[in-house]
């Protein structure tokens, strides 16, 4: 992805004030004091005019930033003729702003390869062919091919017999559906089976998925901007400033010594420390797997107090699972596994496809099948070794051996059962669920010793899964059956109690992580409009990442916070000496070098963070005492 103006604008002001710096030290040691003067008057000019620009677009907004003391302290040396000392300020301070700028353009780019779900074409019926048109051209009426794989582009009617598609996205629902002829698919929905035919009922700009896109926008736009840490403290430190400096001149007559307290106390610790610190955690925290879009959000994410989690895909796997075999007719569970999973092969179903790595990981031989023949959403029939083979949902085999429906095991709340029948008998029954991540519970308890003091559910599936799936986590509250606004709602309302973080992986997520204080999208297969909408994206598809994630987060600002007080602390002392004439400008300017290599040696620790991640996996399983999973 190419630089933004406002980087190359940074980028450029660094390498005229550096550029500047260099040029006018190699002609002062030339003896010619005069040009370098110039030179460093050239230098500077750029980044202060930059710098006077950004502080009255800061006023203008109510906000008082470090850039006033850094505008001082350079206004002042060129005034007094300290043209040195100006153009090191200069470089200092545009080095760590173009150091921020850096942080955030990292994490532009590594986005660029996660924004790739949101369609932007759709094949149209036309004349007998079909055409591949723009989805702003598409009108109501329209039919359109919806091929497997594809995303359903807008709001429709389904036009064929039948169609299977997976919902999780939208809905939290993780199982895909069967919709019948006339039934509604909606925009953002995944065709899981074989094509067919989409009437549009409405154009794009007014179909589901843009009405989430819409939410996503407004809640950006309405969300609080993140602080900067150096801004919070702008406002002590310039007080200080200006009074040292004031009473130096006052006291004594001598203008110098008001400069050398202005070059002195100019923010570098604060304006590189800061961000040197930070984005050494944006890259330590890549390496585990997270990445965070910037400074502002690592700093949120330090303070995290509620966390909201999505279920499907989050919480869960996302993917169906066996979790129970019933075996009949004399045959075992690994003989129902291993023929479901032959036949099965032949099919693109997902939850055939997890039959057959069910059987894989089991190191089962899979003989080929044969005449094989699909009924879409219905189920498989062929021969697989010579036997006749059918597997599908319960009623759909039931009809074809003659047993009546309702003959099944007992499943949990949001099971599926898929029956296995061989030569005309039932021969089993192999239970599909979406269960929780490995781990899910330790995860939640290794949150809790960090910090998290409440942890929500909120989820588009129904009560009674979300219950069933999250019984002894522990959660502090559950809200099944909510829209995307109603996510907005419950993040809005929890931000009583802190700044609230928000884990979600579906399109139905995006407006909730949006305007939460951070949002947290599963990056590695969850939808590109949540991952676009988040604030953190976590690669790898492990939600264990969050403990690490935060860790180093609350490391990072720690170590900013070490490298702020010290350098602070280092600069008063220097401007106390600088008014009473102990340091001139340059001397002043020096010594503010000095400090700042010493506060980002330090800020360059945050390179070494290591989450304690064996201690989190570690911890037992058990739920926190005393918490129970109730409603909100």
């Amino acid at each position: 992805m190419t630089t933004t103006r406002s980087d190359r604008f940074k980028t450029a002001i660094l390498l005229l004030a550096a550029i500047g710096l260099i040029a006018g030290l190699a002609f002062y040691f030339a003896g010619q004091p005069d040009i370098a003067n110039l030179i460093w008057v050239a230098g500077v000019v750029p980044a202060l005019a930059a710098l006077v620009i950004e502080i009255l677009r800061s006023l203008r907004s109510g906000e008082v930033g470090l850039d006033i003391v850094a505008a001082l302290s350079m206004s002042a040396a060129l005034v007094f003729g300290e043209t040195l000392a100006a153009a090191v300020v200069a470089v200092m301070y545009s080095g760590g702003t173009f150091l921020e700028s850096f942080a955030e353009g990292r994490a532009r780019r590594e986005m660029h390869a996660l924004l790739s779900r949101v369609p932007r074409a759709a094949t149209r019926h036309r004349n007998g062919g079909l055409e591949d048109v723009p989805l702003d051209e598409i009108a109501p009426g329209d039919r359109l091919l919806i091929r497997q794989g594809d995303v359903v582009p807008v709001d429709g009617t389904i036009a064929s017999d039948g169609a299977f598609v997976d919902t999780s996205a939208l809905t939290g629902e993780s199982m895909p559906v069967r919709l019948m002829r006339g039934a509604d698919a909606m925009s953002g929905a995944t065709n899981a089976g074989d094509a067919f035919d989409l009437t549009a009922v409405r154009e794009a700009k007014d179909s589901t998925y843009a009405g989430i896109v819409r939410l996503v926008e407004a809640a950006q736009a309405s969300k609080a901007p993140m602080s900067r840490l150096a801004d919070r403290w702008s406002l002590g430190f310039l007080a200080v400033t200006v009074s040292i400096a004031f009473a130096a001149w006052w006291f004594t007559g001598d203008p110098i010594r008001a400069v050398a307290v202005l070059v002195v106390a100019t923010p570098c610790p604060l304006i590189l420390a800061v961000p040197v610190a930070l984005v050494a955690g944006l890259s330590r925290a890549a390496h585990f797997g997270v990445l965070i879009k910037g400074a502002g959000p690592l700093e949120t994410m330090a303070r995290i107090r509620t966390l909201i989690l999505d279920k499907t895909g989050t919480l869960t796997d996302g993917r169906p699972q066996i979790v129970a075999i019933e075996s009949r007719e004399g045959m075992t569970e690994q003989d129902i596994l291993r023929f479901a999973a032959a036949l099965d092969q032949a099919s693109k179903h997902p939850v055939a496809q997890a039959i057959v790595a069910a059987a894989k990981a089991q190191g089962l031989d899979l003989p080929v099948p044969t005449d094989v023949a699909e009924i879409p959403g219905e189920g498989v029939l062929g021969h697989v070794e010579g036997r006749r083979v059918i597997v599908g949902g319960d009623g759909f085999v039931a009809g074809r051996v003659g047993r009546p429906m309702g003959d099944y095991p007992a499943m949990a709340a949001g099971s599926v059962l898929v029956a296995v029948a061989m030569d005309g008998h039932m021969a089993g029954h192999l239970v599909m669920s979406d269960p929780l991540r490995e781990g899910a519970g330790a995860m939640l308890d290794g949150l809790r010793h960090l910090g998290i003091s409440r942890i929500l559910l909120a989820t588009g599936d129904r009560a009674d899964v979300a219950e069933r799936v999250t019984e002894g986590l522990g959660l502090d509250g559950l809200r099944a059956g909510l829209t995307p606004d109603q996510k907005v709602l419950l993040v809005l309302s929890e931000r009583k109690h802190g700044p609230v973080m928000m884990v979600g992986d579906g399109v139905n997520d995006a407006p909730a992580l949006a305007a939460a204080d951070v949002g947290v999208a599963m990056g590695a297969r969850g939808a590109a409009a949540s991952a676009e909408a988040a604030d953190v994206v976590l690669l790898v598809d492990r939600i264990d990442r969050l403990g690490p994630g935060i860790e180093i987060a609350r490391a990072a600002r720690r170590i900013a916070v070490e490298s702020v007080v010290a350098g602070i602390g280092l600069s008063v002392l220097g401007m106390i000496a600088a008014a009473y004439g102990y340091l001139t400008p340059v001397q002043g300017a020096l010594l503010q070098e000095v400090i700042d290599v010493a506060v980002i040696l330090n800020a360059l620790r945050a390179l070494r963070i290591a989450p304690r991640e064996d201690a989190l996996s570690d911890r037992a399983t058990a739920p926190v005492a005393g918490k129970a999973n109730q409603p909100v």
